[in-house]
């Protein structure tokens, strides 16, 4: 199961005070009519934007798979704590899944230059089915091209950004449009990830 012992404070902070390497393996199986749940991932990703909604899903009865651009390890750009990716975008399908999870940090930016993984994006939100991004995770919804007229939040830094696609930001801890959930800042996760739950409780 997870292997977590690391918590950072913020989303673009230089780093934790106290750096613990620690990883995350989610066991790559899948029980039956459990939910199943992508957290899309790349170097750079902010640890506990990661680790907790993973720990809190799978305390849930609910499967991950950590899927992107390329399967093995990938490091947080905050702290020494790593998780395996285990599938590549490329060999997944929506279908697969009943929610899709983006965290933040530094890996978004990368995510959002790979054109599989901005189409999955895409595909996985105009199938109704729940999404839910945090800090820079929306950059890949906006790369995505799918957050015109949509209400959403994010780290403050992407407001600008967010805009520029026809997205409606508010400063919130979390807000939900539709099958979007989207929150700022590590401080908002307990909110956040409750809401993922009751999302995909709801769909199914």
């Amino acid at each position: 199961m997870l292997s977590i012992v690391l918590f950072a404070a913020g989303c673009t902070g230089s780093g934790s005070s106290e750096e613990r390497r620690s990883e995350v393996i989610v066991p790559d199986v899948q029980a039956v009519n459990r939910p199943h749940v992508a957290v899309l991932l790349t170097e750079g990703f902010q640890d506990a934007e990661a680790y907790m909604p993973i720990g809190y899903l799978e305390n849930k009865d609910m499967d991950i798979t950590v899927i992107g651009p390329e399967t093995g390890r990938v490091k947080a750009y905050n702290s020494d704590f790593e998780i395996v990716v285990q599938k590549k975008v490329g060999e997944v399908s929506v279908d697969e899944f009943d929610a899709l999870v983006l965290p933040g940090g530094r890996a978004p930016a990368a995510l959002r230059e790979d054109p599989t993984v901005v189409e999955f994006a895409k595909n996985f939100f105009n199938s109704g089915k729940p999404v839910a991004a945090i800090c820079h995770g929306p950059q890949v919804l906006a790369r995505a091209g799918v957050l015109k007229d949509v209400t959403t939040t994010a780290v403050g830094s992407i407001r600008g950004e967010l805009e520029e696609v026809g997205a409606n930001y508010v400063d919130e801890a979390l807000v939900i449009d539709g099958n979007l959930i989207t929150s700022r800042v590590p401080g908002d996760l307990p909110v956040f990830s409750k809401a993922i739950e009751e999302a995909i409780k709801k769909a199914r």
